[in-house]
């Protein structure tokens, strides 16, 4: 496994069964695999086939679903090496979430993690990802009950 920040991992199937003792959290991305995490830690699993191109669609769950559960947790994303789906959905989330550009994304995942391959097609799909978190922000904004005019 590999920190790619203080509470934010990338690791492999290994890693689903034998976490940190620090980590609370696990999220597997491989289509191919589950594994059987420890009763401590909670789970999630959002399947990405294995050498595919990025799809936003995907990305935007595994994004959220971190963002969910990331606040006061130490995550690990999980795929079959640790170094392609899992990457890439840490990347997704520092971009989409933590607000980084994807250039400051990749340098710090490509420093925190050799060997890292981000899937095909990944920037093009997580700015794709970024727009749908917003259009569905605006969309809050506008169905919020409006205050009673006092004509």
């Amino acid at each position: 496994m590999h920190f790619i920040t203080e509470t934010l991992l990338v690791g492999n199937i290994n890693d689903i069964s034998q976490p940190p003792p620090q980590t609370t959290v696990v999220l597997q991305v491989a289509a191919e695999f589950t594994g059987q995490p420890p009763r401590r830690v909670l789970s999630g699993r959002i399947p990405f086939s294995e050498y595919a191109e990025a799809e936003p669609l995907l990305l935007d769950q595994a994004v959220s679903w971190v963002e969910r559960h990331h606040r006061g947790n130490q995550v690990i994303v999980c795929c079959r090496a640790g170094m392609g789906r899992s990457v890439s959905v840490v990347m997704a989330y520092l971009y989409c979430v933590q607000g980084m550009t994807y250039a400051e994304v990749l340098k710090l995942v490509m420093a925190r993690r050799s060997g890292a391959t981000p899937l095909p097609n990944l920037e093009e799909a997580v700015a794709q990802v970024r727009l749908l978190r917003e259009a569905r922000v605006k969309d809050k904004q506008g169905s919020a009950p409006h205050p009673a005019s006092g004509a």
